[in-house]
Order: C-alpha cells, then structure tokens, then sequence
C-alpha cells in the first residue's frame, strides 16, 4: 500500500533535508533521495565556509538570519560547535591592487571589522603566502568553516523525530496528478502526497519536467577543489582561508591538509561531477603562484556542481503552473550557509504564513525567491 503524506521532497541534500527538519513539526513529511545516502552530491562536496560577504548582498542576508541558528542550535541538534572561527584573507596581486583599495573601501563601511593590511602584516597571518605575488591584502574576521555533515545529519534526525520519513535509493520514475494528490512512482515504492517540493538540485529542471511542468532555466556548474600536504613546519590548521580578490581561487585548511579550489564554473549537465584534469592543473598553479608551496603530489581532488537560476537567486515558492508543486532550488554553492534561513522560508510559504520577521527586518519578501519570476 503506497505511504501518504502531506509533502514530498525531492532530494536529500541540505536544502531537502533542512526543509524536512523545519516542516515536520506542522506537517507529515517524507523525504526522497534517490542516491544510497543524504549529501552525496553538493551538500557532501562543499568547500564548507560560512560568510556574511559571500555572493551578493541577498546571500549575505540570508547568511545573517540562518548565524543565530547555526550558533545557538537547539539542544540535541548537535554535539559540537557547527561554526568555527577562521576569517578570511583576501589577497590581490599589483594588477588588481587597485581593485582590492576599491572594494575594501565599498565594503568597509557597512563591515567595520574588515581589516586592511600590509604585505608584511598579510604574510605573518598566512606565512605561506609569496610575497612576490600578494601586493595588498585585507582581513575578514567574520568568515567560519560551517560543519556541513553535523548540520545535514543535525537536520536528519531532528526530521525523524518528528515523524518525517527519510528514504534512500527512492528516486522518483513517474508522477501524475489525481484528485488534488500526487501520485509518485519511486524505486522504493508508491507514495501519495498533497504536496511535492522539487529540492533535486542539479536535477531541479528535469524534476519539473517529469512533473509535467516546464523547466525554469536552472544550470549546475561545476566547480574543482583538490587538496594538498603543507611542508614541514606550516601549521596548516593555524591559516585562514585564503580567497583572491576577484575570487579566481581559494584555499582554506581541510583535515590537515590545504584545500584549494580554482574557483571554475563550468556549465554541466546534471550528473555526479568528475574534476577534470586541467582544473587540477589549475588550482595547483594557483597554489604555486600566491605561494611558496611547491606541489609535489595532489593528495585528493573532486568536484561538484554549483546550481544557479538565471538571476543567481534561489527559487523558493509554489509553482504558477502546477498545483502543488514548490520549488526549492537554485542555491548555487551557498545552500549549506543558507540552509536554515531558506528552510524556514520555504516552511513559512508551504504553510501560507507571511515571510519571517527577521526576512523583513533585511527587507526580503516572498516575491523575490518566486519561482513566478521565470514562469
């Protein structure tokens, strides 16, 4: 007999994860993950940094109303902290110097924290750094890695324990609409739900086509990271996280080793992303160059796909064209930052509430994430 339910989500990443820990209070809910386990794709391949200057200014809003969550979980969510300090440095060489004056200047007023630098003063923070490649330098105190598996795992059992149902290895075949129900043919079995949310990620688009609905324009984009062993004598956990000013690469401490990623966005279609050998190649390079580490030996390399809508804002609301369907999508490298902000969001419009207070203390409302803006 097939399992009925109030909502179904598609997909089991953060952003369908989070939206069942949220939601399951007030509604019956089941989660389906079509892969053997939650967070295979982006959620598990995420660089895991949480930041207020991030993106653009709406990623930046939704990071500050999910920090008090992520800070101050509720009890039971978590046994350790799911935020840890370690501020950013952000470099420039001498033909982007000058880019690097103007945006400190930008963003300085309204982050007072930020903190100009020498070459000098830069290097102390980061000693690996070359100082024949760093020509200015600033510091971001307020950047953190983000727990990214605590808080999807967080997210789980706090779902289960409100009765939520989470399946894997249930990918959804087939779909038709009856009698203002969806009836949705699985791997796993038949479900019935009044509700469908489309959290699939990369496979967003090809989701709401199954469902009979047209696609919005959601494109994955692959991105690369790889990892290398740091010399004698670094203490690898001590750096902050290292970001070129126009964001060309990155690189930040990761399980004892340095984590670096060339910061490339190539379009992709929905799969499980492979790294390509020249963005190895790449983010090496880049190592080679703002540094003086020479990379002997790439100790681990993946890449996962980022996936933005047109506007590179995420898709949260009901669809204009089908009843019952709600988008969840479109969250682009920030879902794991974003995860209780967009969770709550998405809870408060499934359930017919008016945005959150702390939504409309930064000025955002419900039209902003509308799917309507694509339809």
């Amino acid at each position: 007999m097939a399992e009925t339910v109030d909502i179904a989500i598609i997909g089991g990443g953060i952003a369908g994860v989070s939206l069942a820990y949220f939601l399951s209070p007030h509604r019956s809910v089941a989660v389906l993950e079509r892969e053997t386990a939650l967070g295979y794709h982006s959620s598990g391949r995420s660089a895991a940094e949480f930041a207020f200057r991030f993106h653009s200014a709406l990623v930046g809003k939704l990071a500050k109303i999910s920090y008090p969550f992520l800070t101050n979980p509720p009890g039971g969510f978590t046994e350790t902290e799911l935020l840890k300090r370690r501020g950013n440095l952000v470099i420039a060489d001498a033909e982007k110097a000058a880019r690097l004056a103007d945006v400190f200047a930008e963003e300085s007023a309204a982050a007072p924290g930020l903190e100009r630098l020498t070459v000098e003063q830069a290097i102390e923070r980061a000693p690996i750094l070359n100082p024949d490649y760093v020509a200015d330098a600033f510091y971001d105190p307020d950047c953190w890695d983000i727990e990214a598996e605590n808080l999807l795992q967080g997210c789980a059992r706090g779902a289960r324990a409100n009765g939520a149902t989470i399946r894997n290895k249930a990918e959804v075949l087939g779909a038709r609409r009856e009698g203002g129900i969806w009836l949705l043919e699985t791997t796993a079995g038949e479900m019935r739900a009044q509700t469908v949310v489309n959290a699939a990620g990369a496979w967003a688009d090809s989701t709401a086509q199954l469902f009979g609905l047209k696609p919005l324009g959601i494109i994955p984009y692959r991105r690369t990271a790889i990892t290398v062993a740091m010399p004698a004598g670094i203490d690898v956990g001590a750096l902050p996280e290292i970001s070129e000013i126009d964001e060309a690469f990155y690189m930040k401490p990761e399980a004892g080793r340095l984590l670096v990623s060339p910061a490339d966005a190539t379009e992709s279609q929905p799969c499980d992303a492979q790294p390509e050998e020249l963005d190895i190649a790449y983010a090496a390079w880049y190592l080679e160059q703002a540094t003086t580490v020479a990379v002997s030996h790439v100790s681990h390399s993946w890449a996962g796909l980022r996936t933005f809508a047109q506007d590179r804002a995420p898709v949260v609301g009901y669809s204009g064209e089908g009843d019952g369907f709600f988008w969840l999508a479109g969250q682009g490298g920030f879902g794991i930052q974003t995860a209780p902000a967009l969770g709550r969001l998405a809870t408060d419009l499934i359930l017919g509430h008016a945005v959150a207070a702390d939504f409309a203390e930064h000025g955002l409302t419900a039209e902003l994430f509308a799917p309507s803006r694509f339809e």
